[in-house]
């Protein structure tokens, strides 16, 4: 039997209140996840929570007991739990996990009655601001995202965030969304990768009600976050729709925050009146994070496991410096050797290291002087075409003689090999990340109407193919 609990009107609830409707409301979901999770499980995480600690604008707030407990629960089965709730509640309600030393002692009141018919989408409870590493790399970005989650349609819109793989963006764009639902649950925020948009808007092109169906779910929203809007290119149909969908969110001054591997004025493929839109909100960078900053992101992710695990810092080091563009890829290493150590019982040493990530390390290796002597070939094979010398190419001298065929070869090794702008300015006497980045847009944008330099473009990349730079 489904039982449903009106509790819009209760107010903030005080420790030691007994089964007021919230408390009656997580007894009833803890029956419910001791029949689905093992007992173990049950027992570590859930069972020891005693009651809630207080509600506010439909977020249910718990305290658990240390930083391992709360990020287990944040990253495995925050999404179970908060289904469980919208099952068992007629009105929206959220749970967060918090810790005892984050309890904020605040006096919270509300009364507003929620009648809105809610609608999570599928944001990861563990992308927050609060488990965001910050650092030189993304400081700005960071700083304008909480300004923009602080006042959605009012600070910047739309908010266009890129780098490279791996660097955060996605969790960045879900902390902005965490953020409104954790200060106003009635907000109606959606989170879609472009390629979900894709298929959404194709498999509705064949029904009857395709366009009630489609604007109800992405018209009838406050927060629209687009993720790696770069996949939408050559979708024509697509962009046209989602062009529309924009226009009708901007101008009823809804947040939108997109992202993508790359600024808006490199979209290929791309509509120009889907680019200038973007263009015309705040767009902001996240680069590679410099190896203090690694290291930093791998002791944060060390808290996500049990406190008995122990990782020298020459360790911590080793990894950073092995995974240095992507810091995803970082952080699975470590979840590899912890992995790895826990499951054969051994104490994490250069050793452990060496036997747990040897197969990736020795990919890595082969891969990276794979692709360094390919980034060779192109400067070499860009300097025999302009008759230049490969000092001059690389070297400091602006005259246009140098100029246009090292950005010619930096658009390449770009275009090739997406690295990251800091990556290739390291190629090329340690330029900086904009130097490089203004060379790329403007190659891309001449080689639109520069017969001369599509000429030379096109001859390069021909002898490339023959001597096998892929």
């Amino acid at each position: 039997m489904l039982v449903c609990y009106d509790i819009s009107n209760i107010k903030i609830i005080e420790s030691g209140d007994n089964m007021n409707p919230y408390d009656t409301l997580w007894q009833t979901i803890l029956k419910d996840l001791e029949t689905i999770y093992s007992e173990e499980t049950y027992a570590e995480l859930f069972q020891p929570i005693t009651g809630v600690y207080k509600y506010q604008n439909g977020l249910i707030t718990m305290v658990v007991n240390g930083e391992f407990i709360k990020n287990r629960i944040n990253k495995l089965y925050i999404g179970k739990i908060n289904e469980l709730a919208a099952k068992y509640s007629q009105t929206p309600v959220r749970f967060k996990f918090i810790c005892q030393d984050e309890i904020k002692h605040e006096e919270v009141h509300t009364d507003r009655k929620i009648s809105i018919d809610y609608r999570q989408g599928n944001l990861n409870a563990g992308f927050t601001f609060d488990s965001f590493v910050v650092g030189k790399s993304n400081m700005f970005a960071f700083r304008m995202a909480m300004k923009v989650a602080d006042q959605p349609g009012v600070v910047a819109n739309p908010f266009y965030i890129f780098g490279d793989v791996g660097l955060g963006k996605t969790h960045l764009m879900q902390a902005i969304g965490n953020y409104i639902l954790d200060h106003d649950v009635s907000k109606r925020v959606l989170y879609v990768k472009a390629d979900n948009f894709i298929e959404d808007f194709v498999s509705l092109l064949s029904k009857n009600n395709k366009n009630d169906e489609f604007n109800t779910k992405y018209r009838d929203i406050d927060v629209l976050l687009v993720d790696d809007i770069q996949i939408m290119a050559n979708a024509s149909k697509t962009q046209m729709e989602f062009f529309k969908l924009f226009d009708y969110l901007y101008l009823n001054n809804k947040q939108i925050v997109i992202t993508s591997d790359k600024p808006a004025s490199q979209l290929t493929n791309i509509m120009p009146r889907l680019t200038t839109r973007f263009e015309a909100g705040l767009s902001v960078d996240i680069q590679v994070p410099d190896l203090e900053h690694r290291i930093t992101i791998l002791k944060r992710k060390l808290t996500h496991f049990d406190e008995s695990i122990e990782i020298g810092e020459d360790i911590l080091t080793f990894i950073a410096t092995q995974f240095a563009a992507n810091i995803r890829e970082m952080e699975g290493a470590l979840i590899r050797l912890i992995s790895y150590a826990q499951t054969f019982n051994l104490k994490i040493d250069m050793n452990i290291v060496e036997e747990a990530l040897g197969s990736i390390l020795k990919t890595r290796r082969n891969s990276n002087l794979l692709n360094e002597n390919n980034y060779d070939k192109i400067q070499s094979v860009v300097a025999d075409y302009f008759n230049i010398t490969l000092e001059d190419l690389i070297g400091k001298k602006r005259h246009a003689k140098f100029s246009l065929p090292r950005h010619i070869a930096m658009y390449l090794i770009k275009s090739k090999y997406n690295l990251a702008y800091k990556t290739i300015g390291s190629l090329f006497s340690d330029r900086d990340h904009s130097t490089v980045l203004f060379a790329c847009e403007k190659i891309e944008k001449d080689l639109k109407h520069d017969k001369n330099l599509k000429f030379a473009v096109d001859s390069i990349l021909k002898k490339l193919d023959s001597i096998n730079v892929k």
